[in-house]
């Protein structure tokens, strides 16, 4: 059973994890959070439609289309209803054309952010502080609200940086959309009640310079989500990360780079969606 509680008491359970904004002391409550009494028991179910976010307009909750296009590597590109351009993991190589509004980055190399960002991007969310401690995100851009969840990264030395990743998370339309960057290990507990429901999940699938795929199906089986969008592949074959999902998702290749989307028309069986590209 899935319960939902007051952004209040979320965060009050869970300070250390919730993302808050870095330039907004009250952040939008989330329409994805969902928190069981008893977390080790807690199963985060992704069927249940989420109320349409607060500062949807009633055009964009009647229409509720989102456009998801895989521009390469990390980087998926979100249109929102309200025309909203969001780039993931944004390099600077990939999802640059037309110039998103919004772009997520996380250090884990170069391939995944840049120094020297397009000036005309209005908002630049990299996943880690740079002044020190979690990085903090909760910023609404027309349609989109966007939060972030902390994760650790591991060091070019063999250690592990506190707080140097993140999962961002992008709620739209009804609909909420995971992107767990390059994440270097399991997640707690907490970390997934700080996530919450997930409609559509974008994972990387490359099986060691993130998590092994053994891994990151795990991680994937768990959320649970209508909608699995793999990347970050590399030269991993599909069968090794679609295998290990088991029965209950279904796979298809798809010859687009692009799907679109709304909350209505998820489907019914968990899906593994390989778009062109990936």
């Amino acid at each position: 059973m899935r319960l939902t509680v007051p952004a209040a008491a979320f965060l009050a359970l869970f300070a250390p994890l919730q993302a808050v904004a870095q330039d907004a002391p009250d952040p939008v409550p989330s329409q994805c959070i969902a928190i069981a009494e008893a977390l080790p028991k807690a199963t985060y179910a992704s069927f249940a439609p989420a109320p349409v976010p607060p500062f949807a307009s009633p055009a964009q909750a009647r229409e509720g289309v989102v456009t998801i296009t895989y521009a390469g590597h990390s980087t998926y590109v979100i249109e929102t209803p309200a025309g909203v351009r969001v780039a993931t993991d944004f390099s600077g190589h990939y999802g640059f054309d037309p110039l998103p509004r919004v772009v997520t980055m996380n250090r884990a190399h170069g391939t995944h952010f840049t120094d020297f960002p397009d000036p005309g991007i209005e908002h630049v969310l990299r996943g880690w502080n740079p002044d020190g401690g979690p990085a903090r995100h909760a910023l609404t851009v027309d349609d989109v609200y966007i939060r972030n969840v902390p994760t650790d990264i591991r060091s070019w030395g063999g250690g592990m940086v506190a707080d140097g990743n993140s999962i961002f998370i992008f709620e739209v339309a009804g609909l909420c959309i995971g992107h767990l960057g390059h994440l270097h290990h399991h997640l707690e507990d907490a970390h997934y009640a700080a996530i919450g429901r997930l409609d559509i999940l974008m994972v990387p699938i490359d099986g060691g310079m993130t998590l092994s795929v053994g891994a990151m199906s795990e991680i994937a089986k768990r959320l649970y989500s209508s909608l699995i969008l793999p990347m970050h592949r590399h030269s991993t074959p599909l069968r090794e990360f679609t295998a290990r999902m088991g029965e209950d998702f279904e796979v298809r290749l798809s010859e687009e780079r692009s799907l679109t989307v709304s909350l209505r028309d998820l489907p019914r069986r968990p899906t593994i969606l390989v778009l062109k590209g990936v």
